[in-house]
């Protein structure tokens, strides 16, 4: 396969370059030397304090005079997380440490019915509250505004209402499904 295909593997060439044969591989051969050049760099900063006590930093060398170099810590990089095991691999379980706090059985009984107490007042008041949101619905729907003409602005009205209802069904779902979800 030819350099020209790779690059430009539409088959078509910029103009510019249709003129001038070997170009591509010039263009190419030239790119991978800026990019091999260019590592990371580091200028030096300077910090100056002029008469009323400003600082002022620059990395130019001829604006420093009068001014102390900054001994600046070198740049701190991230390392990427590691990959998480293949589909196919097994998963090992995480190692426990040896100090890891444990819980005895009875007090983790004792935190899971608090647990189980307090997702059930949570899903008693949120269907108090969906109901409350349909019984609005209900009223909105039967009132009819004599400045809605056009049914788009019945609908644009009881649209908030529409999301309330909804919001309040998925958050009881979303508790009946944790509560299912307890020992």
């Amino acid at each position: 396969m030819s350099t020209t295909r790779m690059l430009f593997p539409l088959g078509k060439l910029p103009a510019f370059v249709q003129d001038q044969p070997g170009l591509p591989m010039r263009f190419f051969m030239f790119s991978l030397l800026l990019l091999g050049v260019s590592g990371p760099v580091r200028a030096e900063i300077w910090e100056c304090v002029d008469s009323n006590g400003n600082k002022r930093f620059t990395n130019v060398k001829s604006e420093a005079a009068g001014c102390k170099p900054m001994n600046l810590p070198p740049v701190s990089t991230v390392p990427t997380p590691p990959r998480p095991p293949a589909k196919g691999a097994e998963a090992k379980p995480p190692a426990a440490a040896g100090n890891f706090p444990k819980v005895d059985a009875p007090t983790q009984q004792q935190r899971d019915a608090e647990r189980r107490k307090i997702l059930e007042q949570e899903l008693a008041s949120e269907q108090k509250l969906l109901d409350q949101a349909k019984k609005d619905l209900a009223e909105q729907e039967a009132t009819r505004l004599g400045s809605e003409r056009n049914y788009q602005r019945v609908l644009d009205r009881l649209e908030p209402f529409k999301k309330k209802v909804a919001l309040h069904e998925n958050n009881v779902a979303n508790l009946r499904k944790e509560l299912s979800t307890l020992r």
